[in-house]
């Protein structure tokens, strides 16, 4: 792991780590040309708006975070 500079131009590669659900998880990856700087996982909830209890991500957006690149 390395930090970045001002003026650095840094790329960041996000992937779906885990298939999704009520939850799901993205991989990152923060680089600088080939040199990896940091690597992170998110997770991201789907709750009722009313209740907030966990509820399934609608079908739709769960094909859309599916499809390649």
């Amino acid at each position: 792991l390395s930090p970045a500079k001002l003026d650095d131009e840094l790329t960041i590669v996000t992937t779906l780590a885990e298939p999704p659900r009520a939850t799901f998880v993205f991989a990152q990856r923060a680089l600088r040309g080939d040199v990896v700087l940091t690597e992170g996982r998110i997770t991201v909830a789907c709750v009722d708006a009313g209740t907030f209890a966990p509820k399934r991500l609608p079908t739709n957006v769960v094909e859309r975070l599916l499809l390649p690149g």
